[in-house]
């Protein structure tokens, strides 16, 4: 398991809109990213927090673009997609990935990228937050966005 190096992030997010865009493939796992992420966003203070649910991962890049051009500070991107037998997980992976990171250089909105990419479903649900788990990367990913836009705005 990675997550050996992490940083200890404190944010303060008071006054920030933040809009968590959320794939709906894999059901357990996405309840445990987005409880974390609502967690992350809570400690932080983010006084307006809105979650869209869009298909799956391959959506989550245009959900992201909406929600930057409607005037969120950060966006959270979570999905999951878990490797299959054919390279269908690559090209959504890549398609994810190019999407959201295109998202935020194009707008200047943080994108948290709290986006699995799994060999199987133990590794997600290792990944998910949930009781048992080893990591959270919903509440990593939107730390990362809060964190990205107050470092933002301190330039």
């Amino acid at each position: 398991m990675s997550g050996a190096g992490a940083p200890t992030l404190t944010v303060d997010g008071r006054g920030l809109r933040v809009v968590v865009v959320a794939a709906s493939w894999h059901t357990q796992v996405m309840d445990g990213l987005l409880d974390g992420a609502r967690r992350a966003l809570d400690e932080a203070g983010v006084g307006e927090v809105s979650v869209m649910r869009v298909p799956g991962s391959f959506e989550l890049p245009v959900a992201a673009k909406h929600a930057a051009d409607k005037g969120a500070d950060a966006v959270v991107a979570l999905g999951v997609v878990i490797r299959g037998g054919t390279p269908h997980f690559d090209y959504v992976c890549q398609a994810a990935t190019m999407g959201l990171t295109d998202v935020s250089l194009r707008t200047g909105v943080p994108v948290g990228f709290g986006v699995l990419t799994c060999d199987d479903e133990a590794q997600a649900l290792d990944r998910a937050g949930l009781e048992g788990s080893h990591e959270d990367k919903g509440y990593e990913a939107a730390q990362a966005a809060v964190a990205t836009v107050v470092a933002l705005r301190a330039l």
